[in-house]
């Protein structure tokens, strides 16, 4: 785990001095400054507090049940992430081909596809425990 903890640590100071160096060529300094507080901002305020309280659900749930409600949080969470550059596009694109499907309804069948095998996965689980015989 040490040499683990080492290596990352390098790595990061490695790519902080990338990021250091390719500031040194930026000539609107205030305004990398503004989106980076913006940034510091919008995480503390909003995206924080939200990641706490949707990470409050699993303890919510009772015990058999929070293994699949934690992870159906973290897969609709990647899926959100990924999507999230195509749901707060700016509208519609010159060249109809670029994005030429319906993003948000497609994110949102997704985020329905992950709630459903997770409402299956659990109804399975409380069948199979049912039909256990107690020991």
């Amino acid at each position: 785990m040490k040499v683990t903890r080492v290596l990352a640590g390098a790595a990061g100071m490695a790519l902080m001095g990338v990021g250091g160096s390719l500031l040194m060529d930026v000539r609107d300094l205030t305004g990398v400054l503004v989106w980076l507080g913006g940034a510091v901002v919008v995480h503390d305020a909003l995206i924080g507090p939200l990641v706490l309280l949707v990470g409050l659900a699993p303890v919510l749930v009772r015990g058999g049940a929070r293994g699949p409600v934690r992870g159906a949080l973290v897969v609709a969470g990647a899926l959100t992430v990924v999507a999230l550059p195509v749901l707060l596009r700016p509208g519609r694109t010159a060249n109809s081909s670029v994005l030429p499907l319906d993003y948000p309804r497609n994110w949102l069948i997704a985020l329905v596809v992950v709630a459903t095998v997770t409402v299956l996965v659990l109804a399975a689980r409380g069948f199979a425990h049912r039909r256990r015989p107690p020991s």
